[in-house]
């Protein structure tokens, strides 16, 4: 059903959605969109270093206790 709508069809919706909105509530509505994708990206991050400090941690010391005496 959607694959039929050409150019046209996408600027009538988006005019539709100017009416019923307005300029102003479609820019503040862009604008928290905006936030909240930088909010994810910034959690994915803080996640995924959290990870890998959590395993850095984690890591077995394999070094032989002849050697670590020696340091």
């Amino acid at each position: 059903m959607l694959n039929n709508i050409g150019l046209p069809g996408l600027l009538l919706i988006a005019v539709v959605v100017l009416v019923l909105f307005g300029r102003g509530k479609i820019s503040s509505l862009m604008g928290e969109v905006g936030k909240g994708i930088t909010a994810f990206k910034k959690g994915v991050k803080d996640g995924s270093e959290e990870i890998a400090d959590q395993s850095a941690a984690e890591a077995k010391d394999v070094t032989p206790a002849t050697e670590k005496d020696k340091a």
